[in-house]
């Protein structure tokens, strides 16, 4: 059970879109300090059975106020959980050994080109009016299996499943759910720790926590079969860790003993990990020797902020706060980095975040970047070919000037139309956006943090979403059902 605060928080949430309908900045200041007024309370130790007849109360005269809420139905939720398949799995495969895991599991590599990918695509985006789904073979086969049901249904959050507040008053820049797993997250935190934390069985709870950083925690990855995390720190070094007993494995100094500021797995090679740090150097290094890979350097324009493989991992992208996007590409045998192509996204302009994704959905094929850039918006950008050049494909308002904001595409594909993406923002709000709709793309809006929200993150079957902000709250929001 969570603590008694956490429950008054989310059901003030779940009443909160009911405010001053025409005032939402008043609801964004009413939800924050309700969170503050609860969390300074809550140390007061109030006698537990006052607290939960308070909270009984207080539902009960929010449910007069506004009437009760409604709950999406069984058959809906059923629905939604049967029509969706794992996005990396409507891939094509090599069936090539090498391409399994250490653990047997199996990758994703793609036979066909982006190059023609990109032409084919361009030619279908030029016949189909703006914002338009594209026309597939399975397009009407994937609407009839939806159920006519909306995206805004499919990703209906609203309800708070936990909050963790071991982070408190220091920001957790990142935060992200294990591997297939619908129930391990981690998230690292400026206090220079990590925390590995499981939501199942009841109550959640903190399962382990990993200290040894020097400094703040900028980036973390898990590995591919979920037994290491590696870490990057202002402290200039590399952690990789034993997520099981939260053991440091081995240390990795940079040489020229910068901050480190993000690192990513090689995904077909999970030996490998990539870093950036703060004088504008990326590295692959061996994490099975702490050796730095020969061949594997470059140098950006500013410092390395992000980064992200495509799903075969042959192309590399990495942002830089001077508002630059390198594309490089990634030799499978040796480590190798080659530079291929440069997007300048905005001058001077920090870029925070990139994801990428091979399909967006069923009805979406293009390869795809999303780009947080301190831009005061969402970017989505087409891969068009095998270099990694990016087109901006569209763009989506949020508030973000200056904080490390993070966003992630939605892991299923579903049968509906549209796909989806989700971010934060500086404005504490958590914004789900639909890709494929023209006008009024938001379909959802979560609110109940006290600060920008920094990171998101779904479980592998999109039951839970995950959301950290500059406070140090993570919030487990759950999907709702009946």
């Amino acid at each position: 059970m969570a603590a008694v605060w956490q429950q008054v928080l989310a059901v003030d949430a779940r009443y909160n879109a009911y405010r001053t309908p025409t005032f939402p900045q008043f609801r964004t200041q009413y939800i924050r300090r309700r969170s503050q007024l609860l969390r300074e309370n809550a140390k007061c130790g109030f006698e537990p059975g006052l607290r939960r007849q308070y909270l009984r109360l207080r539902s009960q005269l929010l449910a007069l106020r506004y009437g009760p809420l409604s709950e999406q139905s069984s058959f809906r939720a059923s629905s939604v959980r049967s029509s969706r398949t794992t996005l990396d799995r409507m891939e094509d495969f090599e069936e090539d050994p090498r391409s399994q895991g250490a653990r047997g599991h199996r990758r994703s590599v793609s036979r066909g080109s982006y190059q023609i990918q990109a032409q084919m695509n361009r030619v279908v985006y030029d016949e189909r009016p703006p914002g338009s789904l594209v026309p597939t073979s399975v397009a009407e086969a994937s609407r009839a299996m939806a159920g006519d049901t909306t995206l805004s249904e499919n990703y209906a959050f609203a309800g708070m499943h936990h909050i963790f507040d071991q982070h408190v008053d220091s920001a957790v820049p990142r935060l992200q759910f294990a591997n297939d797993d619908k129930h391990l997250l981690a998230c690292c935190s400026l206090d220079g720790t990590l925390s590995i934390m499981t939501l199942s069985p009841s109550p959640p709870s903190v399962k382990v926590t990993l200290k040894g950083h020097a400094g703040p925690v900028t980036d973390f990855a898990w590995s591919l079969s979920n037994d290491i995390i590696v870490s990057t720190s202002l402290d200039g070094t590399l952690r990789i860790w034993n997520t099981g007993d939260g053991r440091c494995i081995r240390e990795v100094r940079d040489p020229e003993s910068s901050e480190l500021l993000c690192c990513t797995f090689q995904p077909m090679n999970n030996n490998l990990t990539v870093v950036g740090n703060s004088k504008h150097h990326l590295q692959v290094v061996n994490i099975s020797t702490g050796k730095k890979v020969k061949g594997g350097c470059s140098k950006l324009t500013g410092r390395v902020l992000s980064l992200s493989f495509d799903a075969p991992g042959r192309i590399l992208w990495a942002g830089d706060d001077r508002g630059s996007i390198f594309s490089f590409l990634f030799d499978m045998a040796t480590g190798k980095l080659t530079k291929a192509k440069r997007l300048v996204v905005s001058e001077g302009s920090s870029i925070c975040s990139i994801s990428a994704r091979s399909w967006i959905s069923r009805e979406a094929r293009d390869p795809s970047l999303l780009i947080n850039a301190c831009v005061n918006k969402l970017l989505l950008y087409r891969v068009v070919d095998n270099d990694g050049t990016l087109q901006l494909k569209r763009s989506f308002p949020i508030q973000h000037g200056s904080q490390h904001v993070h966003s992630i595409f939605c892991p299923l594909m579903s049968f509906r139309q549209g796909a989806c993406v989700v971010t934060g923002s500086e404005d504490a709000c958590v914004y789900f956006f639909d890709v494929e709709r023209n006008t009024k793309a938001i379909v959802n809006k979560l609110q109940g943090h006290g600060g920008p929200v920094l990171d998101v993150s779904f479980n592998c079957d999109e039951s839970l979403l995950a959301s950290a902000d500059s406070t140090g709250m993570v919030i487990i929001w759950r999907r709702e059902q009946k």
